[in-house]
């Protein structure tokens, strides 16, 4: 294990339930006030505030021990030749997190159902997840089913199912008689969430695609058809309807609701001091301290505004700026199933690690 984390006695995590130890209320959607160390209560930590530090303990498993990685993240396989980006640990500036402990999250999740919903970047680190998990219990009997929007991987013997649900933009996109529809304020997908015990949201990366990437040809709203609208307003009415559907249709007694964040990319060397740089290509080292050059995203703000109005508890992992720091973390040319430059998505293993990481510190802290 590296320096400076936790060790957690498994009969003191067995003996709290995780949806005890899950620290959120209203206001407290931001990040985990709390942290252990010790065992003990430190005081006041954001778990989001930090830099990278050197660790050559990581990574915390291999990309050819994981049979569930897609080759769009799987650099390793497709060629990327250095792995100092592997051995990159998060660290916050006031406490250390826990390291991942695959058969505690097993344990303390055992015949419950946790589902990500978003985009590829919901299926990064949804498969990060699962790698994490299979790393600890690598002969543990699983079902893997993939069946149109839904895929899904099922640790038997702890009756656990982890699961992704494709959903670009969470709000409801159809194929009407004059083409493909937004929906802004629409969410008929959402029954296909219930009865979750953990959810995590994430939507984003597709807000921005225009052209032939986009795969709408009108947005609609109140039954107004509109051919476009300003991407960050379409954005904060989307986001503003998926608040009101958790608000109406979660269980807070039943189900944890995160939100991922937004994950940056990085094609624009001036973001992190770096002019001549057009992309993240031959990028080797996290950019050094704290605070990103770029400084913050408007998206970013929106999600913060939109959940600080929600009446229901969402914990936002707030992976933004760590994530910023990671030029080096994407797959770059090193893609099996990428095409051109990806200085989107992130390599497995890598930087979805780290969100998994803080997703466990979320409730065992």
């Amino acid at each position: 294990m590296g320096s400076g984390f936790c060790n957690f006695s498994s009969s003191f995590l067995a003996a709290v339930s995780l949806f005890s130890l899950l620290h959120i209320s209203k206001g407290d959607y931001v990040y985990n006030q709390s942290s252990l160390k010790d065992r003990k209560l430190v005081g006041a930590c954001n778990f989001f505030q930090g830099s990278w530090v050197f660790d050559a303990s990581y990574p915390l498993y291999e990309s050819s021990g994981c049979p569930f990685i897609d080759p769009e993240f799987n650099c390793q396989k497709y060629g990327r030749p250095d792995r100092l980006y592997l051995k990159y640990r998060w660290k916050p500036s006031a406490c250390n997190i826990p390291r991942f402990n695959g058969k505690d999250f097993l344990w303390q999740m055992r015949r419950k159902k946790i589902m990500f919903v978003g985009d590829s970047l919901s299926l990064n680190q949804w498969q990060s997840l699962i790698c994490l998990l299979h790393a600890a219990v690598p002969y543990a009997k699983t079902t893997f089913v993939r069946r149109d929007d839904l895929s899904s991987l099922t640790f038997v013997d702890y009756k656990l199912s982890v699961m992704y649900f494709r959903s670009t933009y969470l709000v409801d996109l159809v194929r009407e008689k004059i083409g493909r529809v937004m929906r802004l304020d629409s969410m008929v997908a959402g029954n296909a969430w219930r009865g979750m015990d953990m959810l995590i949201f994430n939507t984003w990366h597709w807000w921005t695609h225009t052209g032939r990437s986009q795969p709408w040809d009108y947005i609609e709203e109140g039954g107004k058809y509109f051919k476009d609208m300003n991407r960050l307003v379409a954005f904060q009415k989307g986001l503003t309807t998926w608040a009101r559907w958790v608000d109406t249709n979660v269980d807070s007694r039943k189900t944890k609701v995160f939100f991922q964040g937004i994950s940056p990319t990085h094609y624009n060397g001036e973001d992190w001091n770096q002019p001549g740089a057009k992309s993240c290509k031959g990028q080797l080292q996290p950019v050094s301290g704290s605070t990103y050059p770029g400084g913050s995203l408007p998206q970013d703000a929106i999600v913060k505004s939109v959940l600080r109005k929600m009446v229901k508890p969402v914990y936002l992992l707030d992976v933004t700026t760590l994530s910023q720091l990671r030029k080096d973390a994407h797959p770059a040319a090193f893609s099996g199933g990428h095409s051109g430059m990806d200085c989107s998505h992130w390599c497995l293993p890598g930087l979805p690690d780290t969100w998994n990481e803080l997703l466990y510190a979320a409730f065992v802290s």
